[in-house]
């Protein structure tokens, strides 16, 4: 999928250069927007170099969980001007990857999130306090 910033976008660089919390935010409330359970941002920065966010969360199907990161993709290029390095998964759709650089959204099915167990790996990581609408 080819994505090209919108021209309002590409005169405002200041728009482009947005912090990774606040990108790591703008995936969490997509994330909730779809309906994900269990969204959890990590910050890894003082125990990773691989980025200084990653946003979980768990969708219930296959469906579910290909549309959140379409969400996700498509907030972070609204609000953040900002598209993805690397996307990996989106086929298989039970664990989709989206590669930002400084922040990393992992969406899982629920098997795969227990088997993969990030919270549990990077639990040295300092959880980052969430207020998502879901209720």
């Amino acid at each position: 999928m080819t994505h090209q910033i919108p021209s309002d976008m590409a005169t405002t660089p200041h728009r482009l250069k947005t912090r990774g919390i606040d990108l790591a935010f703008a995936m969490a409330d997509a994330a909730d927007d779809r309906k994900a359970v269990d969204i959890v941002i990590l910050n890894v920065s003082d125990v990773s170099y691989l980025a200084d966010y990653f946003v979980i969360a768990t969708g219930l199907s296959l469906p579910q969980v290909r549309g959140i990161a379409n969400s996700i993709e498509q907030n972070a290029l609204e609000t953040c001007g900002r598209l993805p390095l690397r996307v990996e998964g989106q086929a298989e759709g039970n664990w989709v990857l989206l590669d930002y650089g400084d922040v990393i959204a992992h969406i899982f099915l629920p098997d795969e999130r227990e088997y993969y167990g990030l919270e549990t790996f990077w639990g040295h990581a300092e959880r980052v306090p969430l207020q998502l609408s879901q209720g």
